[in-house]
C-alpha cells in the first residue's frame, strides 16, 4: 500500500479508500460488506468513506459493525447533510451512534451544489458549521471538510465563503477522473487551490459507479491510476464485491510504473467522450443529487432570512 499525507493534519492514509455507498447496497450482503472491510484493513487500506444518508443509515451501521475491535486501525470519515445548527448536531449524533465510536477522524458538510449553501452552513447564528464546532470541541470529531460533484466553481465559492467568515477547513472532496481532465475540471480548477491551501484532497468518482466504464474509452485499472496519478491524498472508490476490492489494490500495486506518458494517453483516449458530460451525470443532471430530493435534510433556512419575507 501507498500511503499520502492528508493536508496538514499529520495523518497519513492509504491510496485507496473504501466508499461507504457501497456497503449498504441492497444486492451487497452483510456478510460481504463486513468481509470487504476486514479483508481492506488486513491489506493495508485505512481510510473508510460513509455518510448520513446512504442507503438510510445501512451503510454507516455495516461499518460500525465491521470495525469493531479495529477502530484504532482505520482513519473514519463520514458526511453530513444538515445545514443549520440543528439539525447538524442531529446527524452527527446519529452517525456516531450508527458508527459504534465516540470519536469519527473526519466529518464533511456534504453535497454542496448550490451557491447559497455556504451562506446557510456558516450562517453565525444558527448555522451547520456551529455544530461541527461544538462537536470538534467535545471530542466528537477531529478535523472537518466539504464535499460536491456539480461544479468546480462552486467548490471554490465554498472556500472563499469559509475565509470571509474566518474558517479553516481541513479536506475537500470531488471528482477526479478521465472526464472531468476535459469538462468543468475540478482537477484542473480546484486541486491546485487545495494544494495552496494544504488541505486534504479526496478524490471520488473515478468509475463514476461504472457510467464511465460504459464509454468503452478506458479500462478500471487506467480509471484509478489516472485518479492516483494527482496530487491528491487517497482515491475514495466503491467496492461491492471482493474482486472489485483486488482490482483497486492491483492498480495500487502496478502505479508505482505508471508513467506521464502513460497518463496522456487515457486523457487522449476520453477526450471526445468528455466534451459534453455524458458520462459524468452528477455534473449534468440532478440524478446524483440526495439533497435535491430530500430536502428536509438540510433543516430551514435562518429565520433571520425568514424574517425578510413579507
Amino acid at each position: 500500500m501507498i500511503y499520502r499525507d492528508l493536508g496538514s493534519t499529520g495523518e497519513k492514509v492509504s491510496l485507496i479508500g473504501i466508499g461507504g455507498w457501497h456497503l449498504g447496497l441492497k444486492y451487497v450482503s452483510e456478510k460481504t460488506a463486513l468481509r470487504i472491510v476486514d479483508e481492506a484493513i488486513d491489506r493495508g487500506i485505512t481510510f473508510f468513506d460513509n455518510c448520513w444518508d446512504y442507503n438510510e443509515g445501512k451503510s454507516e451501521k455495516r461499518l460500525g459493525k465491521a470495525l469493531k475491535g479495529k477502530r484504532e486501525k482505520v482513519f473514519l470519515m463520514t458526511k453530513i447533510d444538515g445545514r443549520t445548527k440543528k439539525f447538524a448536531a442531529k446527524q452527527i449524533d446519529e452517525s456516531l451512534k450508527r458508527l459504534k465510536t465516540d470519536r469519527i477522524d473526519l466529518i464533511q458538510h456534504h453535497e454542496i451544489l448550490r451557491y447559497e449553501d455556504p451562506h446557510r452552513i456558516f450562517d453565525e447564528k444558527e448555522g451547520a458549521h456551529l455544530a461541527m464546532l461544538e462537536a470538534k470541541k467535545a471530542g466528537k470529531l477531529r478535523f472537518i471538510g466539504f464535499t460536491g460533484h456539480k461544479d468546480p466553481q462552486i467548490h471554490l465559492h465554498f472556500l472563499e465563503t469559509a475565509e470571509s467568515f474566518g474558517h479553516k477547513l481541513d479536506t475537500a472532496q470531488m471528482p477526479v477522473n478521465v472526464m472531468d481532465a476535459h469538462y468543468r475540471s475540478f482537477s484542473k480548477l480546484v486541486v491546485p487551490e487545495l494544494n495552496k491551501r494544504k488541505m486534504g484532497v479526496l478524490a471520488m468518482k473515478s468509475m463514476a459507479n461504472g457510467i464511465i466504464l460504459r464509454s468503452k474509452t478506458a479500462s478500471p485499472t487506467e480509471c484509478l491510476h489516472y485518479a492516483m496519478s494527482q496530487p491528491v491524498s487517497v482515491v475514495i472508490t466503491g467496492i461491492d464485491n471482493l474482486e472489485v476490492l483486488d482490482q483497486a489494490l492491483d492498480a495500487v500495486r502496478t502505479f508505482q510504473d505508471v508513467t506521464k506518458k502513460d497518463i496522456e494517453a487515457i486523457l487522449a483516449k476520453t477526450k471526445n467522450a468528455a466534451k459534453r458530460g455524458e458520462f459524468e451525470p452528477f455534473k449534468t443532471s440532478s440524478i446524483f443529487d440526495g439533497t435535491a430530493e430530500n430536502p428536509e435534510w438540510l433543516g430551514k433556512e435562518p429565520k433571520r432570512l425568514q424574517n425578510l419575507m413579507p
